[in-house]
């Protein structure tokens, strides 16, 4: 049940440090966060900003060996696809900027809406969009 929650998995190096970035930088709302002692985990979901209870989640995952580092690189064919969406981009896309996100690619009007590229903190390359009113809202 939790895990339909998580739609996007991320591999991370540090919690605090994700949660700094996640929540204090872009504006997560902090789902939960608990431990597992007996699988020695860490437990955290986000979800992105203004989000209502049916929005796509953030898990936090933390690799305890290489090759699950190596995990979400070897997604989708090396790319990991992973997008916020917004209602309204211009704002948004400011507000990151003042909080020091990196944009990759600035606003660009695509088929399906307005989307800027930003990158996180463990390199991972996100879109931020605006769906066209027309639909297309999801990915």
């Amino acid at each position: 049940m939790r895990q339909s929650l998580a739609h996007i998995a991320l591999v991370v190096r540090d919690y605090d440090e994700a949660l700094a970035f996640y929540v204090g930088t872009l504006g997560f709302t902090l789902v939960e966060d608990s431990y597992q002692p007996a699988q020695d985990k860490r437990w955290v979901v986000v979800a992105p900003p203004g989000a209502g209870s049916g929005a796509t989640a953030l898990l936090l995952a933390r690799a305890s060996t290489p090759e699950q580092a190596a995990f979400i690189g070897n997604q989708a064919g090396g790319r990991v696809f992973l997008f916020l969406a917004t209602d309204d981009l211009a704002r948004d896309h400011a507000a990151m900027i003042e909080k020091g996100v990196v944009f990759v690619r600035e606003p660009k009007a695509e088929p399906y809406g307005i989307v800027a590229v930003f990158q996180d903190l463990y390199g991972n390359l996100w879109d931020l969009v605006q769906f066209a009113s027309d639909g297309g809202g999801g990915a």
